[in-house]
């Protein structure tokens, strides 16, 4: 079973909620006049869980009928294929080996972006989870083609990616548990498309406001309705971010980057002194920062994004300089020199659109931008090309 996380509520408890919620929804026609009100789902479901209202459900549905290009490696061919479609081919074949798919969800920023398409945080990846058993060896090798697989005592799932040159994966992930599936609020939430695929596969009678499915949303945060507030006001919320592989690190300075902020009652220099910490427990050594670092800007910044991956970095070396405090004076430079090596990087690569791109919003109120920039670009070799092996720079706190 896949852990809600709900805080309150006990994994299979959570689990059966949803099962049971969305069993009753399929068959559950809205009442005429305007739908169910997202408000008494959600006082029935629990706090972690609600009903979609009818705009998130027609942008859902959109969402799900929108073709995407597949691009094939080598001589394979470009396929352009519906999401729903590749939720019907995946899950049929799992099932016709004898691996029953108990349900699937869309997760992560495509289910912020149904939720609340304003919040301007926009989505790359689609993001589909399969919650399956796999317990066994044989379960693992059903999904032949996986690019990742962990099994550990709590966590056991793995991921296939389907690529697309313009950035718009599409990745399955195939979950029997993991201990944590989100970062911050605003990415917590998951939407069932249980109901919604099979109104689409048993009805013959269009979907409208006053005739469509029960589509059921969590937040893997805790409380769903305060996650949907915090992403509607652009507020950065987290819970135990020591609990999170390399601490939210980067991705709380892409939030930054995005123009959202902590909410007040924050202690934001605790937080960034955890997520500090937990990125250099994970990532011990400037080789693997550099690696991560580069992984991360290749999957989020790219195009017409190059202008924010610099405000990124610029935003990550400030945030390292501020709160990195269980590094050694000497390893916290050789750090704080790879990321600025990184930017710089970035902003010459715009060549005579570098100053356009110093054209962003500093996310600290005394943060200063120089108005131009006079540089010419010469190669840098990385960092660490001189380096003979890796060592470690994490120290523990005491």
């Amino acid at each position: 079973m896949m852990p809600s996380e709900s805080g309150a509520e006990s994994p299979d408890r959570a689990a059966a909620q949803v099962e049971t919620a969305a069993a009753s929804a399929v068959a559950t026609a809205a009442p005429a006049g305007g739908g169910p009100e997202p408000e008494a789902a959600s006082a029935s479901l629990g706090r972690h869980l609600s009903g979609l209202s009818w705009p998130q459900v027609k942008r859902l549905d959109a969402l799900l009928s929108e073709p995407i290009p597949i691009h094939g490696r080598g001589n394979f061919p470009t396929l352009s294929v519906q999401p729903r479609q590749i939720v019907q081919v995946v899950r049929s074949s799992l099932e016709e080996q004898g691996l029953r798919v108990h349900g699937v969800r869309l997760h992560g920023s495509a289910a912020s972006h149904v939720l609340h398409p304003e919040s301007g945080l926009g989505y790359k990846d689609l993001d589909l989870v399969f919650r399956v058993d796999l317990r066994s060896e044989a379960s693992f090798q059903l999904t032949k083609e996986k690019l990742v697989k962990v099994c550990t005592d709590t966590d056991r799932w793995s991921l296939i990616s389907l690529s697309n040159k313009s950035g718009k994966n599409v990745e399955l992930k195939f979950v029997d548990s993991v201990r944590r599936q989100f970062e911050f609020s605003v990415d917590s939430f998951q939407i069932l498309l249980d109901p919604l695929l099979l109104f689409s596969q048993c009805s013959s009678t269009p979907m409208s406001e006053a005739f469509h499915p029960m589509v059921t949303g969590e937040s893997l945060y805790g409380d769903f309705a305060e996650a949907l507030d915090h992403l509607r006001h652009r507020v950065i919320a987290t819970r135990s971010p020591e609990e999170i592989r390399g601490g939210g690190l980067l991705k709380y300075c892409h939030l930054l980057v995005r123009g959202l902020r902590p909410r007040p009652s924050t202690d934001v220099s605790a937080l960034q002194r955890y997520m500090c910490s937990r990125f250099f427990i994970d990532f011990p050594d400037l080789a693997e920062q550099q690696r991560m670092l580069e992984r991360y800007l290749e999957a989020h910044f790219s195009g017409a994004d190059s202008a924010r991956r610099y405000a990124c970095l610029v935003t990550l070396h400030r945030v390292v300089n501020e709160s990195t405090v269980c590094l050694m004076s000497h390893e916290r430079r050789q750090t704080l020199a790879l990321i600025a090596t990184l930017a710089l990087q970035a902003l010459a690569e715009q060549g005579p659109a570098a100053v356009a791109s110093l054209a962003w919003r500093s996310p600290v109120p005394d943060g200063v931008v120089p108005a131009t920039v006079n540089y010419y670009v010469t190669p840098v070799h990385p960092l660490l090309s001189r380096a003979h092996a890796s060592y470690p720079t994490w120290l523990p706190c005491n």
